[in-house]
Parts: C-alpha cells; sequence; structure tokens
C-alpha cells in the first residue's frame, strides 16, 4: 500500500509497482490533495498504466528526437520538410513536457503560427509532425506518451490551379535555352516530377521499345512508373542519345546542363526569364497538372493515367484534374446538346401517340 508522509512543509506520497517503490512531490502543504494524487496513481496502476509521473519526465525535444530518427531509419525523402516542422514547434514547445502537449496549448500554437502568416498547409503539415510523433511516444516500450490529445487540422485550399495551355507551352519552350527544351517537353508530355526528369539515367531509357521507367526507390511514393514514348519524344531521346555519342560525354543522366558536362538540378532563373519572354506565369510544376488534365480529355483512363504520373490516391489525383471555363462552356453545350435530343424524343413520342389515337377512332 502506498503511504502520504511530509517533508518540510510539502506531502509526498510513495507507492508500489511491479515491486519498485516510487516517490512523488504532491507539492502543496494540503494532506488531502496528497491524498487524493496517491488515490490517482494507484488507481493507475491496477488499470495497469504507468503511473502519470512517469510521463511528466519526458520532454517535447525527447519525443521530436525519435520522430527524426524514425525518419532517417526508414529513409523517408521528405526528411528536411520533417526537420523544418519540428523546427518551428520547437520554438513553441520547446521544454514542455508530455503532460502539458494539451488540445488547449495546441491550439495555442496553431494560432500563434497564423499570426505569423504561415499558410494552413505549412501548419498542417507541422501538427501531422506533432501528431506522428505522439504516436511514436505512445508505441514505445514502456510508453513514453500516455495519451495523444485531439489536434484540429487547418482547412485547406490545396486546389492546384496553373496549368498549361498547348499554346502557352510551345511559347515557353521556344524561349527556353536549348538544353532545357527536351526537359519541358518532357515534363508536360509525362507529368513527373522535376527531380524525376533530371535525375533519369539512360540506363532507365529504352530507345528500341520506346520508353522510359522509374525504379521504386526513384519515386516520391517508392511505386515503380513507365512511360512509352510517343512520336515526337522518339525522336527526342534517339537526338539525344546522338548527340551523346558526338560529344563523347558518356554522362550517365539523359538531361545535361548548359556545357553538356553534368546532370542538371536548378534552373530557375532560365525559367522565369523564358516565362517573361513568353507571357506566362507558371511553375514547372504546372506541367504535372496538365498532364493530368490532357491525359483526361484525350480519354486515357483515369486509373492508367494515375499510373503514368504517379499519383496513388485517387484524392491527390483529382485536384489536379483541373476544370477551368472552357471546360465549364463545354459541359453547359453538352448538356444544351442532350437536353433537345430529350425534347425532341419526348415530342416524337407524344406525337405517335396521338396518331395511334387518332387511327382507332377511324
Amino acid at each position: 500500500m502506498g503511504m502520504i508522509y511530509k517533508r518540510g512543509n510539502v506531502w509526498w506520497i510513495k507507492y508500489y509497482r511491479n515491486g519498485k517503490s516510487f516517490r512523488e512531490s504532491s507539492k502543496t502543504t494540503k494532506k488531502m490533495v496528497a491524498k487524493k494524487l496517491l488515490d490517482r496513481r494507484e488507481g493507475e496502476i491496477a488499470q495497469g498504466k504507468i503511473p502519470g509521473v512517469q510521463f511528466e519526465k519526458i520532454s517535447f525535444e525527447e519525443l521530436a528526437e525519435g520522430f527524426l530518427r524514425d525518419y532517417r531509419i526508414n529513409k523517408r525523402k521528405s526528411l528536411v520538410r520533417a526537420e523544418r516542422s519540428v523546427n518551428h514547434l520547437n520554438e513553441f514547445f520547446e521544454g514542455a513536457k508530455v503532460t502539458q502537449i494539451t488540445t488547449a496549448r495546441i491550439n495555442i500554437y496553431i494560432e500563434s503560427r497564423l499570426d505569423q502568416g504561415a499558410a494552413n498547409a505549412t501548419i498542417n503539415r507541422e501538427l501531422s509532425a506533432l501528431k506522428r510523433m505522439l504516436n511514436l511516444g505512445a508505441q514505445q516500450t514502456p510508453p513514453k506518451v500516455d495519451r495523444v490529445p485531439h489536434i484540429n487540422m487547418l482547412k485547406e485550399n490545396n486546389v492546384r490551379e496553373g496549368f498549361f495551355e498547348h499554346n502557352e507551352f510551345l511559347a515557353l519552350r521556344n524561349h527556353v535555352p536549348d538544353h532545357l527544351k527536351p526537359v519541358a517537353t518532357f515534363g508536360y508530355k509525362s507529368g513527373w516530377r522535376l527531380d524525376e526528369i533530371l535525375s533519369l539515367p539512360w540506363s532507365q531509357v529504352d530507345r528500341f521499345i520506346g520508353c522510359a521507367r522509374l525504379e521504386p526507390g526513384d519515386t516520391k511514393n517508392d511505386d515503380a512508373r513507365t512511360i512509352y514514348f510517343d512520336a515526337e519524344l522518339q525522336v527526342m531521346f534517339n537526338n539525344l542519345w546522338q548527340e551523346r555519342r558526338v560529344t563523347q560525354n558518356f554522362s550517365k543522366y539523359v538531361f545535361l546542363n548548359a556545357k553538356g558536362t553534368t546532370r542538371m538540378y536548378r534552373f530557375d532563373k532560365a525559367w522565369k526569364r523564358a516565362c517573361r519572354k513568353a507571357g506566362v506565369d507558371r511553375l514547372f510544376h504546372d506541367f504535372r497538372r496538365t498532364a493530368v488534365r490532357n491525359m483526361v480529355r484525350s480519354g486515357v483512363p483515369e486509373g492508367v493515367a494515375m499510373q503514368i504520373t504517379g499519383h496513388k490516391t485517387r484524392s491527390v489525383f483529382e485536384r489536379y484534374n483541373i476544370v477551368n471555363d472552357d471546360d465549364l462552356k463545354k459541359a453547359a453545350k453538352s448538356q444544351e446538346e442532350y437536353l433537345a435530343k430529350q425534347e425532341k424524343s419526348v415530342a416524337g413520342t407524344i406525337s405517335g401517340t396521338i396518331v395511334k389515337k387518332k387511327k382507332k377512332r377511324g
């Protein structure tokens, strides 16, 4: 059985779990408060729980390190973003114990980040990181978290709006440097992410069959992907291969920098300059949205389009399947034509019924 006793003017409690004694200050001079704390601890032990005092020793920093360790062990590609989220969380929760990370305190954090001008999507990524580190703590043996508080996620306006019409793509391609034209063409037709394109090696291109593939480790969602070339892409890859032989620069990468010596990583200035000359304001990532829309418009089954572009979930795919004013006008026109056909059909049915009635009377 546990007991309460005094140290100076403060009441302490003593209790046992699995034969091991625990001592804890009630932080009060009132005996009744100490008695209630002892009852709570013994109740936790009777239910097979770890006494709450153990969780009061676990800090936010300890949970954050466990979270980042999990990212490093599993070699997650978004480690940098996770570290950025932890840095923001640390500014607010530094020194906090796990028992102090409550829903109320998390809501104050959300409010402070909104006051700083952070976007809802950014805050949600940080909240997801916090929830993940709490869940990981709860899964430890013994657990470091006794309960995961409710976390209110913010509403995101995550519908993507940027995309290229075909004439805009042609205008942009005319203004990018020659070494970027193949990159733009492949991005426009494949919908692959920029890093997936720039890191594509020749060993994953089959010029005879006419396709390029990404291995599981090359993609964001770790799924392999393959795209087959149309006539333009087939010619483009053959020309790039011939240039490689002529210059005798046998880099393993398909798309090389302006000097033709090594792979590219960024071309922000060249891109912005070309956009300005072409009169468009677009991101390279807009090719990804555009490819989705073009495939769907051309009748490619959505499941096939998702495999080509690498969208794992339908919800994300739908955000890229953009509808613009022209699509809405076409929908209105299609509906008008459909209803007109229905009216003709109804009119024909009524006319036929009247003729039949007249014949019966006659």
